[in-house]
């Protein structure tokens, strides 16, 4: 390794290294970071560990959605008429429309992300198929990433069957739409361009300066915070980091810490 890289990337996993050893030892934290321009500069932290991925799943059903549209079979301007029946709570705000509402199916989309809209995800599960969302996710390296169950089925989850992924994972994932080596070009600017309208900005966004372009997807559960995205600072990079074990405040704050000090590294 050149001695200027390996001087890199002892000065990132050094400053990582040492913040993470300061948090609460309850705090449960799952780091990848890696730059878009070299990808010899990275840092892990129980990257490969199968986290419950609360809503940054919806990555993997948003990436089967845009291949339906490749293939012809989603038609963004297609409209779904909404029922009562498909209603479901937590966030969104198609739990407050009107019976027989009529939306197409690209603003299903684009709440399903930008406000992590729980029943226009679940509509998209019902009609994509659970299996073709794994299958999808399996095809393109995600082996530990894992859709089990609907949005907000507490049922599920008493009975142990959880919604996975891993920080390592999130960030192939983030790194293929980036890269356009899935769906199409366009349909991957699409893509990038709804996770850079994200509502969260409690999470990587938080101490990063004002301006700064975060394409990026986050979840929350009474148990976890994640936030997984590409963060455009002057040298672009991958971030997905997953705090367990904590209250939601504290996890958005050091969630935030790490996000600010990749930050610098990749700014200098």
């Amino acid at each position: 390794m050149p001695a200027i890289l390996f001087a890199q990337q002892t000065t990132l996993s050094g400053s990582l290294t040492t913040h993470l050893r300061r948090l609460p030892p309850s705090a449960r934290v799952s780091v990848a970071v890696e730059s878009l321009m070299d990808s010899s500069v990275a840092f892990a932290y129980r990257a490969d560990e199968r986290v419950p991925s609360a809503s940054v799943i919806k990555l993997s059903i948003l990436l089967e959605a845009m291949e339906r549209v490749k293939a012809g079979t989603l038609d963004p301007d297609e409209i779904h008429i909404l029922l009562d029946s498909e209603k479901t709570g937590g966030d969104g705000v198609l739990k407050t429309y009107s019976h027989r509402s009529r939306i197409a199916y690209r603003d299903l989309l684009r709440l399903m992300l930008i406000n992590s809209d729980n029943t226009a995800t679940n509509i998209f599960i019902n009609e994509l198929g659970m299996d073709a969302i794994n299958a999808r996710s399996q095809a393109v390296g995600l082996t530990q990433t894992r859709l089990n169950r609907l949005m907000m089925d507490t049922l599920a989850v008493q009975q142990g069957r959880q919604n996975y992924v891993t920080a390592r994972e999130m960030n192939v994932l983030l790194k293929k739409i980036y890269r356009h080596e899935v769906a199409t070009p366009a349909l991957c600017e699409q893509m990038l361009d709804i996770l850079k309208q994200t509502e969260d900005t409690a999470t990587i966004p938080r101490l990063l300066p004002p301006g700064t372009v975060v394409a990026h997807k986050t979840g929350i559960l009474n148990y976890v915070r994640g936030d997984v995205g590409i963060v455009y600072a002057k040298n672009p990079f991958l971030l997905s980091v997953f705090v367990e074990g904590t209250t939601t405040p504290e996890a958005e704050k050091i969630i935030g810490e790490v996000a600010s000090t990749c930050y610098h590294f990749f700014s200098k």
